[in-house]
């Protein structure tokens, strides 16, 4: 989501006649998108800023600004530590940011005082609608969309409520005409992205034979000509019911891979992280997935070292993660978060117990995904190219539907074309393989060289 953030200002900047370079040390503005889901990101954030500040101490007139959710969390107490910052904007105001820029140049230029830092942090209603833009000179082979903001869940561990707001869709006509416009640009595979993804409008639109807005999203999208696949992240357990389930079965273009946040293994802290669910409920749902769709790729979302958590809670969620058979996952280890309402639990339990619990359950990890990813080798799988890879001559990456990264060697030709690979080696996160000529697509609309 931040990515999709950052893109979407980047774009507005471009549309007022800014330029983004690729060196920092070149930039006349430098913005820190930033979050706050941990307060490690937040140092992060921190002592990039404080870096930053000795530069513009050097040169005056660079313009630094913060944005995103460490922004909102943080608000004016940013000054008090970094004095040197020039804007502070919050989660509603990205779109505010090409005009709050002009007015801090045009007092650089002598045409007014120079204001005090700039704080805008204030909610606006409409929001949502803002982040919508994308850059039409570059193709995006695969695009994020967002389709709401905020959540209206109080998982007691979880600053987002505080920093994003409440759950805020944008209208279904919008979304589909983004993904329009993205298709005639290139692009083939859409995620789609919300807080909890999978309560889209569920407020502001009715269910329409008893499937849900996200679900008539879905459809809407899939008969889209172009799209090739679809996405989305990340889901709750609470409304994932029958009719999205069913979607797996009906949707060819909905790819079998689903992101879905488990937290813990333990009934009892799910409880204390005020998740609405059970784990049998939790498996019951995965259950029913992979009933329609056998072959699905499934990711998950946990939480280790969360206060109270004892050896038998962790236990029960090796357990857990054994059993579900997760394909990947992001292991995360407890941070207290201020104003939430697990704050008053403090973090009472060491941080190497939290490194241990999280190591074992990395090892899980990469025993579970070496094991399904050995089962493709001499099997072959659709690939959608993305582009170059980062290391390797004549190297290409894309991504299979189940949403693995594939290296294959190949030309730039292939870039945003979906060609069939014979997967030929594999590690724990990545394939290796052998393009199949046959089959590969001639769309001259995706042809870089």
């Amino acid at each position: 989501m931040n990515e999709r953030d950052s893109a979407a200002v980047a774009t507005m900047l471009r549309g007022k006649g800014y330029s983004i370079v690729e060196n920092e040390l070149d930039a006349d503005v430098v913005l820190l998108n930033t979050c706050s889901i941990r307060d490690q990101a937040e140092q992060k954030a921190i002592g990039k800023a404080g870096h930053l500040t000795k530069r513009k101490r050097k040169n005056p007139n660079l313009i630094l600004g913060i944005m995103g959710c460490m922004a909102q969390n943080r608000g004016g107490a940013l000054i008090d530590s970094l004095p040197d910052l020039d804007l502070i904007v919050g989660t509603q105001k990205f779109h505010r940011i090409p005009d709050h820029l002009d007015h801090i140049i045009a007092t650089l230029n002598g045409l007014g005082p120079k204001p005090d830092s700039v704080v805008d942090l204030e909610e606006e209603s409409g929001s949502q609608n803002t982040i919508k833009s994308h850059d039409e000179e570059t193709v995006q082979v695969a695009a994020f969309v967002s389709i709401m903001q905020g959540c209206n869940m109080k998982c007691s561990y979880c600053i987002v409520p505080k920093t994003r707001g409440v759950e805020r869709a944008r209208p279904m006509e919008d979304i589909i005409d983004e993904i329009k416009k993205l298709v005639y640009n290139g692009t083939r595979e859409v995620t789609l992205l919300g807080q909890i993804v999978n309560q889209y409008a569920v407020r502001e639109f009715p269910f329409v034979n008893k499937k849900s807005p996200f679900v008539q999203l879905l459809e809407r999208i899939h008969e889209i000509d172009g799209i090739e696949r679809i996405r989305f992240t990340s889901p709750h357990p609470i409304g994932f019911r029958d009719d999205l389930i069913n979607c797996y079965a009906r949707l060819p273009k909905l790819c079998e891979y689903l992101h879905f946040p488990m937290q813990s293994g333990s009934n009892r802290i799910l409880k204390a992280m005020r998740r609405p669910y059970t784990i049998e409920k939790f498996g019951e749902i995965i259950s029913k997935i992979r009933a329609v769709r056998p072959d699905i790729y499934i990711s998950t979302d946990v939480i280790v070292g969360f206060p109270g958590e004892t050896d038998e809670d962790f236990g029960l969620t090796c357990q857990a993660f054994e059993a579900f058979g997760f394909d990947m996952a992001y292991l995360f280890k407890y941070s207290m978060r201020p104003g939430t309402t697990a704050e008053r639990l403090g973090d009472p339990i060491p941080q190497y117990i939290k490194e241990k619990r999280n190591q074992i359950l990395l090892n899980i990890l990469r025993e579970q995904s070496l094991v399904r990813n050995k089962a493709l080798i001499g099997k072959v799988e659709e690939v959608l190219f993305e582009g170059p890879a980062k290391k390797g001559v004549n190297m290409f990456m894309g991504r299979t539907r189940g949403h693995r990264k594939v290296f294959v060697q190949a030309t730039p030709r292939l870039i945003g074309q979906l060609a069939r690979v014979k997967i030929t080696n594999v590690t724990s996160s990545t394939l290796m393989g052998e393009l199949l000529l046959e089959g590969v697509e001639s769309v001259e609309n995706f042809v870089y060289a």
